[in-house]
């Protein structure tokens, strides 16, 4: 299959994966009412089109946090994303680093920081949660700084893991022991190119940033216990002390939603927001991004960077965001549907359609630059 677009990669995603891992990346939380509005709202943005404009000199590179990047574009942190392909945050790394973008690395993620920090050819973002252990964070920090991460991403909207319904139902979650085993085995036995590739040829299968706490514990029900008794309900703004005093680059809040919550991200010496609604995968009916971001970025968009994520599968999506005020956006789904379907290439390949479809829109919107999108290009 030719790939012309992210929904032709997640078609080709959903083939070569498991049931269970790809019901993990595409599914939302609880009736998916949320996951659907994150679509359905940025598609009814309808743009104003302007011709005549010479549009002949046309740059999509920006500068975020300091980083010049080839597009204002970021690969958001996605758990578990090194079972979508071979050491698959290795390979999403790579990808990235060809399209000129940053990826970021998830905590929960396979390939650990040491790992990516060897074989990645640029540096990378690092996402870290709220953890009980504070102890542990700080060490999670420590490896990070001396992988000369540029920025953390600091994800707030999951104090508690979301209720996703289809986890339960594939078999990635709620059916712990050797039936939940059988499971996934079968559904893995029905992709046998990923059962060689990945399962395999892509051993170690523990999460590597959390290895060291789960003491040899790699099973998925090892992971979804740890994520239940760490994950620190607790969290509060004064937290971000404790960040502070540990990380000295910039810190990113992600999973604002409420101008007031993005107000107190600015007091309390954020760097930048990213607008999010963890992807429909934690409060179900709750805003969709395009929903949310116009409000917050007049609360605070002076004062700090604004980043936004959630149903973006185009670079039509990546102007229609900024034209509501975001800087730039994070992906979530789009490189990891890439990155299961053909690995680094893939996520490469998607960036480069992202990259393409940016000139089209900006073309016919009459912006030169990506500081020429704005609310003016809103019909």
């Amino acid at each position: 299959m030719i790939a012309a677009s992210v929904g032709d990669y997640r078609a080709m995603a959903r083939r070569r994966l498991p049931h269970f891992l790809f019901e993990y990346i595409d599914g939302g939380s609880y009736a998916e009412v949320t996951l659907q509005r994150n679509r359905s709202d940025l598609e009814t943005l309808a743009l104003r089109q302007r011709v005549m404009r010479d549009m002949s000199g046309l740059d999509l590179a920006t500068i975020l946090f300091g980083q010049p990047l080839a597009m204002p574009v970021v690969l958001g942190p996605v758990g578990l994303a090194g079972m979508n392909a071979r050491r698959g945050e290795v390979q999403a790394s790579r990808g990235a680093a060809t399209a000129g973008v940053p990826f970021c690395l998830s905590t929960v993620s396979v390939c650990p920081i040491d790992e990516l920090r060897a074989a990645s050819p640029a540096p990378f973002w690092f996402q870290l949660y709220m953890i009980r252990d504070r102890g542990f964070m700080r060490d999670l920090l420590a490896r990070a700084d001396a992988a000369g991460c540029p920025a953390l991403i600091f994800t707030v909207d999951m104090p508690v893991p979301g209720a996703r319904y289809r986890d339960v139902r594939s078999g990635l979650a709620g059916a712990p022991g050797l039936w939940g085993a059988l499971r996934r085995f079968a559904q893995a036995a029905m992709r046998p190119d990923w059962a060689w590739d990945v399962g395999m040829m892509g051993r170690p299968h523990h999460l590597g940033n959390i290895a060291p706490v789960l003491a040899g514990r790699t099973g998925l029900e090892d992971f979804f216990a740890w994520m239940r008794g760490n994950f620190d309900p607790a969290i509060h703004w004064s937290d971000l002390d404790f960040i502070r005093a540990e990380w000295k680059r910039p810190l990113i809040i992600k999973g604002l939603l409420d101008p007031e919550d993005a107000i107190a991200a600015a007091d309390a010496g954020a760097d930048g927001i990213v607008v999010s609604n963890h992807g429909g995968r934690q409060l179900d009916g709750a805003l969709s991004t395009v929903a949310a971001l116009p409000p917050i970025v007049e609360a605070v968009g002076e004062r700090l960077t604004v980043l936004a994520d959630g149903g973006i599968r185009s670079g039509l999506d990546v102007l229609r965001m900024m034209a509501l005020g975001a800087r730039g956006v994070l992906l979530g789904r789009a490189w990891a549907y890439a990155l299961a379907a053909r690995g680094e290439s893939g996520v490469a390949h998607m960036l480069s359609l992202i990259a393409q479809e940016m000139r089209v829109a900006m073309t016919l919107t009459g912006c030169r630059r990506v500081e020429d999108i704005g609310p003016h290009l809103l019909a």
